[in-house]
């Protein structure tokens, strides 16, 4: 028995309390105003109460990441078990079964509508982004899986980022967002990069990327949402506009599925 470690993004039963001993303390060290903005009630793990988990590090003077573990439960001062099983990397593909594409498709649906991006037409989109990224196979891939020996290529014609090159359902380079992402998914992705080809850990990125605008600072929300539709500009989170069409045609495909 162990409290859960609680990471950005996610939702979870003991969230809520984490957020009123939050409140608490961030009262405490001066921050009323920022506690106030704090949805006690919500079992999201959203960016006000990651900003305040940040704060809170900083000034127990515990190592800042936004990760909810046991030395920050403690600052929070909640020390006795908080669930009474082993913490899990929250997403719902927990249970997933990766090794059909139809699986895997269900869980990229049910990963969507559990982190805000639940409409048809967004699912339809981060879909269609899979499809066209993976080849139609929906399984994490190399960049430039097609050649006999990508690592070789990479390491020669891409020197700036190898061996930090893209990997998973969507491209996931460089070191900084390899650090990033290990961080929020509690793996070491920087010393083993291809961690990164877990389907869970692929999955969480690709859903993370898409609701935050975490590759290219646009959110799938800004052009996929409940007043427009634009498929084509979507494609801007992901890779400016390279194969806008192509993908557009593919999520339209898929949202005439749903």
């Amino acid at each position: 028995m162990s409290v859960p470690i609680l990471r950005p993004g996610q939702t979870d039963a003991a969230v809520p309390r984490m957020k009123k001993a939050l409140v608490r303390e961030l009262q405490a060290l001066g921050h009323a105003e920022m506690a106030q903005q704090i949805n006690v009630e919500s079992k999201t793990y959203g960016p006000t109460a990651v900003e305040g988990v940040r704060k809170l590090q900083a000034a127990k003077r515990i190592k800042v990441t936004g990760n909810v573990g046991k030395d920050t439960w403690g600052a929070l001062g909640v020390h006795e078990p908080v669930v009474d099983k082993e913490p899990k990397r929250d997403t719902a593909s927990a249970k997933a079964d990766f090794s059909t594409k139809d699986g895997t498709i269900a869980a990229i649906k049910n990963e969507c509508a559990s982190k805000g991006l639940g409409l048809k037409a967004q699912i339809a989109y981060v879909l269609a982004t899979v499809d066209h990224e993976t080849a139609h196979t929906f399984k994490p891939v190399k960049e430039a899986y097609w050649l006999p020996d990508p690592d070789a290529y990479l390491k020669k014609h891409h020197p700036d980022y190898y061996p930090y090159y893209g990997r998973g359902y969507v491209q996931l380079t460089w070191k900084n967002n390899y650090s990033k992402y290990g961080e929020l998914v509690g793996q070491d992705l920087v010393a083993n990069p291809d961690l990164a080809l877990d389907p869970q850990v692929a999955l969480f990125v690709l859903v993370h990327g898409f609701k935050n605008g975490a590759f290219t600072g646009h959110k799938l929300a800004d052009h996929v949402n409940a007043s427009k539709t634009d498929f084509l500009n979507a494609r801007r989170c992901i890779n400016g506009v390279d194969k806008q069409h192509e993908i557009a045609d593919i999520a339209t495909k898929y949202l005439a599925q749903l």
